[in-house]
């Protein structure tokens, strides 16, 4: 109960309501689902369409788009849930803001025989980021995974073929140093920092948060472990050996690709959006096909080589609104949206990978991402980001005294950000 109260009182301290949408397919007619996605290239919108059609005039989907920032999306659906908003009917979530909507009953309950469903054939780690409290509280869609990008030329100059078996951290920050090359992370005070942190921890063997469902001041934390001095080991030198170049401070995903597209490049840690980037750059002239010859793929690497290694996982799952007035309807619509064919279609034209294993065998998909076999794998192994209520002021806290990544120790980092955390959620301290 404290837990729930805590969520509600967060997301009605962010500010003041915003206006609400007015509810859709009241009146006569053809009920109206609205859909709140995230933006992407047209491909939610395309598959609402053909949903709309299937449903045979059960339903009409209307897509409605959220900010462009995953930080913001939480607030505006938080917001107007904590209002009970009935015109959210479908929600495009990113995973780690999915505990904190479930915990107050923002979700509407997954009906037993649609999780049987829309669970079959879902790689592990979606299933995971769609679970909270043991329940499967909202709808796999779309997962996502880094893998391990390298030049092939670069690897091969180093002695090692990540292809075929799998390569630790200190082997390819040893390459790249003795190569003078880069090797490209995300190292900006951001949330792609928290993704590479919760991996490093994963992979050595621990997690971030050792009890997600307890109360905000009885969590215990990971960070001041093995694992977490392994990772700020790996963060803290590859920042004061300088091997992610100078701009690391400060360097995103795209930054990131930039660098490994370049004549410095490396090995990278990214997403798998970053092939079809590069070879659009190849059809538009930018690059030459040389570049895209000579990228290689293989699975995130280890932190340790007797340790399996533990991908980042993203993407987003499809949450009902609790205070829709059309919850069947919109379960219904869910269904048909996370159809493998419809996931499929979406990898292929926008490039977000399915999180239903079948549909890595459709053949626009192996067409347009020769790896879809290397990030279905590394979906099984990869493990989300902490899932707790309080995602965001452990998120925050991370960020805070894990950068600039020149600046983390093992010795400090990890004990430093447990004590800002856990002071963060006992009240004690504010961020």
């Amino acid at each position: 109960m404290r837990r729930r109260t805590r969520a509600l009182a967060l997301v009605l301290g962010v500010g003041l309501v915003a206006p609400l949408a007015a509810c859709a397919g009241s009146g006569s007619g053809t009920p109206v689902l609205t859909w709140y996605i995230n933006p992407d290239d047209g491909g939610q919108a395309e598959i609402a369409k053909q949903c709309t059609e299937a449903a045979a005039g059960q339903y009409i989907i209307e897509t409605s788009v959220l900010p462009r920032d995953a930080s913001a999306q939480r607030e505006q659906l938080a917001r107007r849930l904590a209002a009970k908003d009935s015109s959210i009917d479908i929600m495009s979530l990113d995973p780690p803001f999915i505990p904190e909507m479930a915990e107050p009953g923002f979700l509407a309950p997954v009906p037993d025989d649609v999780a049987q469903r829309v669970t079959e054939n879902v790689v592990a780690g979606a299933l995971a980021g769609a679970t909270w409290g043991d329940k499967l509280v909202t709808v796999p869609f779309w997962a996502n995974t880094q893998l391990l990008w390298y030049r092939k030329s670069v690897a091969k100059a180093a002695g090692l073929d990540p292809a075929a078996a799998p390569v630790t951290w200190d082997q390819i920050m040893t390459a790249s140093q003795d190569q003078d090359k880069y090797l490209a992370v995300q190292g900006t005070k951001a949330e792609s920092l928290t993704v590479w942190i919760n991996a490093l921890i994963a992979s050595a063997g621990g997690t971030i948060i050792e009890n997600p469902e307890a109360p905000a001041d009885e969590v215990t934390l990971g960070l001041d472990s093995p694992a977490g001095e392994a990772a700020a080991t790996i963060i803290g030198t590859i920042g004061k050996e300088n091997l992610g170049g100078p701009a690391l401070p400060t360097e995103d995903e795209g930054a990131s690709l930039a660098i490994f597209q370049g004549d410095k490049g490396s090995f990278m840690v990214n997403w798998p959006f970053v092939w079809s980037a590069t070879k659009a750059g190849v059809e538009d002239g930018t690059f030459d096909q040389a570049l895209l010859d000579d990228i290689g793929w293989a699975l995130y690497p280890q932190v340790t080589a007797d340790q399996p290694t533990a991908p980042p996982y993203g993407g987003i799952n499809l949450g009902i609104g609790a205070f829709s007035n059309y919850v069947d309807l919109s379960y219904a619509a869910a269904e048909c949206i996370v159809t493998p064919e419809h996931q499929a279609q979406y990898f292929a034209t926008n490039g977000n990978p399915p999180s239903n294993t079948e549909a890595y065998d459709d053949p626009a998909v192996t067409e347009a991402f020769p790896m879809a076999d290397v990030i279905r794998e590394s979906l099984e192994l990869a493990v989300p980001r902490p899932q707790t209520p309080y995602y965001n002021e452990v998120s925050t806290g991370l960020q805070q005294t894990w950068h600039p990544p020149s600046a983390v120790t093992p010795e400090v980092t990890p004990a430093e950000s447990s004590d800002l955390i856990t002071a963060v959620l006992r009240g004690e301290q504010l961020l």
